[in-house]
């Protein structure tokens, strides 16, 4: 029996040895940072889905803030750090930088964008705005809208407390913890209460579980409502009393719009009416998207501040 002939093996080409040294170089990616890896400091904010503190980065020294979500529903976390993943570089969008977890805990921590200075809309809220400041905010907010559901997610809980006021006026909407996908036309959402009652949609309060976007809009529209009148659109504190209060309103009017002070009203323009009434409009259906309310005259013919970053 003849002995067998090893096989030759032929020299990679010099441009394939390039490639593989190029591979060997790179940085293999190996899940979350350890929160080793970061210097942890004050409470800046506490909410139902976690708490924020400022940090720093021991790696590069740069400051951070980092959410604690705790033992968390992986699936939720997934979802809150897949929508803001997508969600990068929208300057109306609190930006994830990473991800670090506790090894020994089990708990887990988004790291974010710090806004230095920063203060909730809700803190900074103490009396009515003027027409032109609340349109150069909405402009904003709608536009980080728009990414949103542009990118197939539908944030869940706008309100003020989950918008943050940089030092020179810029907004940043923040607080993904209730973000979930779009669904398919004639597929339903999880069966269980979302968001924040007094800034539920008329179609969340009903049980209606097929909601899209239309729900966002929403609470932009009672936002941006509490920022024309100083005060907020809905006081109930059960959901009895909101969908009493809903109910009895929609037997009157087409639009929670009505629901403010007519001196309130009377002080917004025409074009602003429209936006407002569009945006709060009780039949989803005939709510205001973001992208058409953006498109509006109100909008169209205004420049902000930011109008050269918004997207």
């Amino acid at each position: 029996m003849s002995a067998a002939v090893p096989t030759a093996r032929k020299r990679p080409a010099p441009d394939q040895e390039a490639r593989a040294a190029d591979a060997n170089k790179r940085p293999r990616h190996s899940g979350p940072r350890s929160i080793d890896e970061f210097e942890l400091f004050e409470v800046l904010g506490e909410g139902a889905e976690g708490v924020v503190r400022r940090g720093r980065d021991r790696r590069t020294g740069k400051k951070v803030a980092l959410k604690w979500i705790g033992h968390p529903d992986r699936r939720a976390l997934a979802m809150e750090a897949g929508c803001l993943h997508v969600c990068r570089g929208h300057p109306s969008i609190i930006g994830i930088q990473d991800v670090a977890a506790d090894p020994s805990t089990g708990d887990v921590h988004l790291v974010l964008e710090l806004v230095h200075g920063g203060v909730s809309l809700r803190d900074s809220m103490w009396r009515p705005l003027s027409e032109d400041v609340v349109r150069v905010m909405m402009q904003q907010l709608l536009s980080a809208a728009k990414k949103i559901h542009g990118v197939g997610f539908i944030h869940r809980d706008m309100k003020p407390e989950n918008i943050l006021v940089c030092p020179f006026g810029e907004l940043k909407v923040c607080d993904f913890g209730s973000a979930t996908r779009q669904k398919p036309a004639g597929k339903a959402h999880e069966t269980s209460p979302v968001g924040t009652l007094q800034y539920n949609a008329p179609e969340l309060l009903d049980g209606n579980w097929y909601y899209g976007p239309a729900v966002d809009m929403w609470g932009l529209g009672c936002v941006m409502a509490e920022l024309l009148s100083g005060e907020t659109l809905f006081h109930a504190e059960t959901h009895e009393e909101m969908f009493d209060e809903m109910s009895e309103l929609r037997d009157r009017m087409t639009s929670a719009a009505g629901k403010l002070d007519p001196e309130c009203l009377a002080d917004l323009s025409e074009i602003g009416r429209y936006v407002l009434t569009g945006l709060l409009a009780f039949c989803p259906e005939k709510r205001l998207t973001a992208a058409e309310a953006l498109e509006h005259p109100w909008f169209k013919n205004f420049k902000s501040p930011w109008t050269h970053d918004i997207v």
